[in-house]
């Protein structure tokens, strides 16, 4: 059973095993950054548990601008009670639990938070071959993004709510 929850400061360590896990070191979230998040954004950072094991995340801040910039990845503030957009800096599943339908589910939650908080966009970026999953859920490709995030072409993602 799928249980998806906010964020506790005991996760840190099972958050950064998962990024670790999915992502290449040069684009993977450091320690220091989700201790940040999960501290500063805990509004917009859920877990995902399976029998009480930590299989999935997804965080973000809330930001004015429709598209990610770079200075997120460092620098972040509280999230507006409403309004704005709601970006998804990092989603992530343990590659035992992938294909299992746990992303999908993490975008379900964030999309229902940010929609009760009447934000006006979800945004996100990603790499061309999640272009069709993201389709897949909603999302708009509004072409190559700014990001120069770990030298990588980033798309920009876009889901009006």
């Amino acid at each position: 059973m799928l249980n998806i929850r906010n964020v506790k400061k005991q996760d840190l360590s099972d958050i950064v095993i998962i990024e670790q896990l999915c992502f290449p070191p040069e684009e993977a979230a450091k320690k220091e950054a989700f201790e940040k998040r999960i501290e500063v954004i805990p509004d917009s950072f859920f877990v995902a548990e399976e029998n009480g094991v930590i299989i999935g995340f997804v965080n973000g801040p809330v930001i004015e601008t429709p598209f990610i910039t770079d200075d997120l990845f460092k620098e972040i503030k509280e999230n507006p009670e409403t309004g704005d957009h709601q970006s998804i800096l990092g989603i992530a599943v343990t590659p035992h639990f992938q294909t299992r339908g746990v992303a999908a589910a993490l975008l379900v939650h964030i999309e229902k938070e940010a929609r009760a908080k009447s934000r006006e966009t979800i945004t996100l970026t990603c790499k061309e071959d999640l272009i069709v999953f993201y389709e897949n859920h909603g999302y708009r490709n509004l072409g190559v993004s700014d990001s120069q995030h770990a030298g990588v072409i980033w798309y920009n993602m876009v889901k009006k709510l």
